[in-house]
Parts: structure tokens; C-alpha cells; sequence
């Protein structure tokens, strides 16, 4: 009978968890990395949704519609953002800087948490032409989150 009501409660907890709704939300942050502290850093997270069927379009080889939508559709107008310092002052790189932006990330990152939400990934990336005497640049981070819907 103990058997029977592990394997029960296990398979209850596996349907439970197939017919449970997940949603995601992605948080970036946009690091600046272009000398003398010129650029803007910034922690962004939207505080709408957006559905990517309303700018999505099919293409064949018979029919090169495109979907009609415009820029401005897509643009989202509400969102958080926070901001944080940039990599470099007219010293050169700043530690300190660093230090108080992974505070600030961290913080986030935890208040996430407790509202529920579960870092499954995180991506990032430099983006800088990177030629002579580049000047421009910056470091992006996608945090990656997901939970049940309520």
C-alpha cells in the first residue's frame, strides 16, 4: 500500500506539472564599454507583452507577402530601467563600477526570485567593430526566467 501511494503521488505530480502554463521574461542588461565613461548602461525589463504572431509573416516561393505591421508596432512603450555605471571613466576601466552594477543585477535578480521566477539561463556577448581606435562598444547580458503562471 506504501508502494501504491509514492507511485501515485508521483505520477499526480508528474500530470500536475505537464498541465501547468509556464511564462518567461528575459531581463537585459546593457553594459557600456566605450572609453572615458561616455556610453549609457542600463538594466531593461518590459513590463508589457507582446505577441509575435501580430509581426510575423510566412514566406514562399510562390507568395513574398510580407505582414503589414510597422516598427511602432512593436515598439514597447512600458518598461523598467535601471541604471547602472559604465566600465571605463576618463582612468581607464573601473572595478568599482563593475562591483556596484553586479550589486544592482544581484538585487534584481533576488527580487525576481522571490516573486517567483527561476534563472534558467543566462547568454552574453560584446558587440564592438573593433577597429582602429574603436570607440564604441557594448556588453549585453540576457538573464533568462521562467514560473508557473498564477
Amino acid at each position: 500500500m506504501k508502494k501504491f501511494s509514492i507511485i501515485f503521488s508521483f505520477i499526480l505530480l508528474l500530470f500536475s506539472e505537464v498541465n501547468a502554463q509556464i511564462e518567461y521574461r528575459i531581463v537585459t542588461s546593457v553594459e557600456s564599454i566605450v572609453p572615458a565613461g561616455l556610453g549609457r548602461s542600463r538594466l531593461i525589463s518590459t513590463t508589457e507583452n507582446k505577441d509575435y504572431k501580430e509581426f510575423t509573416s510566412t514566406q514562399t516561393e510562390e507568395d513574398n507577402s510580407r505582414n503589414k505591421s510597422n516598427r511602432d508596432d512593436i515598439r514597447v512603450k512600458n518598461f523598467e530601467e535601471t541604471k547602472l555605471l559604465n566600465f571605463y571613466n576618463f582612468g581607464g576601466i573601473r572595478f568599482q563600477n563593475i562591483a556596484a552594477n553586479d550589486a544592482v543585477i544581484s538585487s534584481k535578480l533576488n527580487a525576481m526570485a522571490e516573486e517567483g521566477w527561476e534563472l534558467i539561463f543566462v547568454n552574453s556577448g560584446v558587440e564592438s567593430d573593433a577597429g582602429e581606435k574603436d570607440g564604441q562598444g557594448i556588453f549585453i547580458t540576457r538573464y533568462i526566467f521562467k514560473r508557473t503562471k498564477k
